[in-house]
């Protein structure tokens, strides 16, 4: 069963990841803030690579002043620290997250750019250790169970868009009351999560490649909506549909491409 979900969602599976990757804009988004590490493992120094990213031209913004906390369930692993500039807008700090695994809180705060200080802006990581890597915090109107669907929202612009509610309540509403449904989000969001974050980045820095995403995720949503027509009260029937819609995808997404390339040549050699 798991698998054949994961057949389902071939389509966004097009990129590989190269490590862990977050970036989130500070409370008043006058930075975005960009993390990225390797796997990370409880009571094991990892580097974390911290970029201040200028919002406008996604590029290195130059000259910040930040303080930095990590912290797990109230008791702080690291930090904070002083109020420390970068010029360069880089840095690469070494923290060893040793209260095992778990949910690490990452706070940054901003309080000067290019020499001169502003309000103070804040913006938090969550840093999973373990089995899963890294999530922004959800927003507090946004249901936590399951995560957040990174890729459809850095694809149609907002959490709140209908594209991806309509993704969060299919996730909630339908595969999360089964069992089935069940072990597989769990299983699937350790997978989708390894490589989601590197998408959504790229989406944010490339708005042809997010125009092309939204073209690519369209019909996997149109196909999905077909579930909202339908009563799954059975592991049987969760199948049967999981099935029904991976045909259904396969052949929206490599059927008919391969018909039309196939006509063509025909047409070429006619």
């Amino acid at each position: 069963m798991k698998f054949l979900f994961l057949l389902l969602l071939v389509p966004l599976l097009i990129i590989p990841a190269y490590g862990e990757t977050q970036t989130l804009p500070t409370e008043k988004g006058t930075l975005d803030v960009k993390l990225t590490y390797d796997t990370i493992e409880p009571s094991i120094q990892t580097k974390i690579s911290i970029d201040f990213l200028n919002p406008m031209t996604k590029k290195v913004q130059e000259h910040i002043d930040y303080s930095i906390t990590v912290s797990k369930d109230g008791n702080t692993v690291f930090g904070p620290i002083p109020l420390t500039h970068t010029s360069v807008g880089s840095v690469k700090i070494p923290i060893e997250f040793n209260l095992g695994e778990g949910v690490y809180t990452m706070d940054f705060e901003v309080e000067g750019i290019l020499f001169q200080p502003i309000p103070k802006e804040i913006v938090s990581f969550d840093i999973l250790v373990g089995e899963v890597q890294a999530q922004p915090i959800p927003d507090e109107e946004t249901p936590t169970e399951g995560g957040g669907c990174l890729i459809a929202t850095a694809a149609f612009g907002s959490e709140m868009a209908p594209q991806v509610q309509q993704l969060r309540e299919l996730r909630d509403n339908t595969i999360l009351q089964t069992d089935s449904g069940s072990s597989f989000m769990s299983t699937f969001n350790q997978f989708y999560y390894s490589f989601s974050p590197v998408i959504a980045d790229y989406e944010r820095e490339q708005p042809i490649f997010k125009e092309a995403m939204k073209v690519t995720l369209t019909p996997m949503l149109s196909s999905l909506s077909l579930l909202n027509f339908v009563d799954i009260d059975s592991e049987q029937e969760m199948l049967g549909y999981g099935i029904s819609l991976i045909l259904l995808n396969v052949g929206m997404y490599i059927g008919i491409p391969i018909f039309g390339i196939l006509k063509l040549c025909q047409f070429r050699k006619n």
